[in-house]
């Protein structure tokens, strides 16, 4: 994220004035609705003093969201279980870089595999609640497993029980304020994860299809539905960057530079003509 941060400050936005950073533990991850969760309540609370803050020390003006990756999870449960007229009050514009409404395959592997990582820290990291929150799931497609004697992260087949948590992409839902969504597509990317015989202790064959490396073109795809038609979104943008990879959209030259270009929208905001001047990135 440094990159993009340099790329925010050419274009007049200054740490701690209009720019903010809001961290995250990246091995936590949001509860279902109505589940208790003391990281994820922290982090609502910290983040929404943020925004209030950043928006009163620039004169009242709503703020924009910018986020990367799993940051997207977090900031669209943020805005999803804040009232809708908090919303409305303080948030212009939410930019989502790199996130699909349908989570991405290789998160399955190293949750069912053996070979994924026999470290002790590998071993740990499998019970880690961020493991849940970017499993392929029935948001982008309805089923996660093939019939027969593999066994697959493939959208083709039918839904196996276990190895699933309370996976946030199952209450993936538009935002209901003005966002766009950025992806990096046309780079081979994980489809299926194919272990013959059901024999997890064998490497899966690796079956590639369309993404940004990480994220396949299904779940990209699957944001159009999740977000653009839901009749509670209003304002709905997708751009799809050919040939850039899931980190590639927040450090690569000219893609970055797309990503900064869509942060000042104002053709969403009636008689606005100023530009944003806050940013709280994730």
């Amino acid at each position: 994220m440094g990159r993009l941060v340099e790329a925010l400050e050419k274009v007049g936005y200054r740490d701690g004035e209009t720019l903010f950073g809001a961290p995250y533990d990246f091995r936590q991850a949001p509860a279902a609705p109505g589940k208790p969760c003391r990281a994820f309540s922290r982090f609502r609370r910290q983040l929404r003093a943020l925004v209030e803050h950043a928006s009163w020390t620039n004169g009242d003006q709503p703020v924009v969201l910018v986020s990367h990756s799993q940051g997207g999870y977090f900031a669209l449960e943020f805005l999803n279980r804040s009232p809708m007229a908090w919303r409305r009050r303080h948030v212009k514009h939410f930019v989502m870089a790199s996130t699909g409404a349908g989570g991405f395959v290789l998160g399955l592997q190293s949750l069912v595999s053996v070979v994924s990582d026999a470290s002790p820290m590998g071993l740990a990291g499998r019970s880690l609640a961020c493991k849940f929150t970017s499993l392929p799931c029935s948001t982008a497609t309805r089923r996660w497993w093939s019939r027969g004697t593999r066994t697959t992260g493939a959208p083709d087949g039918s839904r196996s029980p276990g190895v699933r948590g309370d996976a946030i992409q199952d209450d993936f839902r538009a935002p209901a304020v003005p966002t766009t969504c950025i992806n990096g597509v046309g780079v081979p990317t994980t489809e299926k994860l194919v272990y013959w015989d059901g024999d997890f202790s064998q490497a899966p064959e690796i079956v590639y299809g369309d993404g940004d490396g990480v994220v396949n073109s299904a779940s990209i795809l699957a944001l159009d539905t999740v977000i653009g038609e839901d009749p509670r979104q209003g304002y709905y943008k997708s751009v799809k960057i050919a040939g850039t990879s899931h980190d590639g959209v927040v450090s690569d030259g000219a893609t970055l530079e797309r990503l900064v270009s869509e942060i000042p929208r104002e053709n969403f905001v009636q008689a606005s003509k100023e530009e944003d001047s806050r940013v709280a990135q994730l």
